[in-house]
């Protein structure tokens, strides 16, 4: 039976790291689906026939990609089952370019979160908020979920985040005691919460307050949106993070191999693509590849 087929399918999948509670959920209406049509095997026209079912093309075209990676798993056993076609399109858009932040507009940021709004413990956090993504690289909700215990003399430890993966970030000695500063305001204000960054109701922050804020300081010292009306958000100061990081990389290509690893391991990428991504999405980057390729290929030594 197919119902039989997606637990096997799932429990293995997710023995290998991956959540997959969306897919979860939609393979056994897959499963539902079929069976009420009494197919024992996946069968492309049923498959599409529920991925239609969907709104959006967007929506479908998800749908059915989690069928035919589920007709791909079972095929390689049992030539029973098809994999449809990907009819309707592919599952996700092209990632957009990312916002990438200066250096003085980072600092006008934080400088703006320290004065922002009413003279509460709001700015304390924000403006110490602001700077450890800018400096760390961390996404907004590894940030969020910061307890005390995860701040060691090490650096941070941010435990099973995405991909559940837990890894190490490093702090520079400025970080440290700016995060130390803040610490010492912070732990007599909520007493009773471990969290490191919490709201002015002494609550952990919630995405939608990180966000608020952060919109209210763009605007307070009016960024212009991107090239391509992209606009910034919290998750620009990770994207500004990379970048400079990706201009230190040295010279040589096993140099940048292993700078790029590490890069990604540092960022928590599951996948290196993601970090040669940014190579792609920012022109300066791509310039300087085109110079030293040109520069290569004329005679010259990288």
């Amino acid at each position: 039976m197919l119902s039989q087929a997606v637990m096997t399918y799932l429990a293995l999948r997710r023995a290998t790291g991956f959540a997959l509670r969306c897919e979860g959920f939609q393979l056994k209406s897959f499963a539902a689906f079929s069976e009420a049509r009494a197919k024992r095997y996946v069968s492309s026209a049923i498959a599409i026939e529920w991925a239609g079912l969907a709104r959006s093309v967007s929506q479908r075209a998800r749908r059915l990609g989690t069928v035919i990676r589920f007709a791909r798993y079972l095929r390689a056993e049992d030539e029973r089952h098809e994999v449809p076609p990907a009819i309707f399109g592919v599952e996700k858009p092209p990632r957009p370019t990312p916002y990438i932040l200066t250096p003085e507009q980072i600092r006008q940021l934080i400088d703006a979160a320290s004065r922002s709004g009413y003279r509460t413990f709001r700015r304390p956090t924000y403006s110490t908020l602001f700077s450890l993504l800018a400096c760390t690289g961390l996404r907004v909700s590894e940030a969020r979920r910061l307890r005390y215990d995860d701040i060691t003399p090490d650096g941070l430890v941010i435990r099973k985040t995405k991909f559940r993966k837990s890894r190490l970030v490093p702090l520079h000695e400025t970080a440290q005691a700016g995060l130390e500063r803040y610490l010492q305001q912070r732990r007599p204000y909520a007493p009773f919460d471990d969290h490191v960054f919490v709201s002015s109701r002494g609550k952990p922050l919630r995405l939608v307050d990180v966000d608020k804020a952060f919109r209210a300081v763009v605007k307070q010292i009016g960024l212009p949106h991107g090239l391509g009306r992209e606009r910034p958000t919290p998750h620009s100061l990770r994207h500004a993070f990379t970048v400079r990081a990706l201009q230190t990389c040295p010279d040589g290509r096993d140099a940048i191999t292993q700078h790029m690893l590490a890069l990604s391991t540092y960022l928590g990428h599951s996948k290196v693509a993601y970090t040669y991504w940014y190579l792609e999405a920012v022109p300066d980057l791509m310039r300087d590849i085109a110079e030293r390729t040109e520069h290569f290929a004329t005679g010259g030594r990288l």
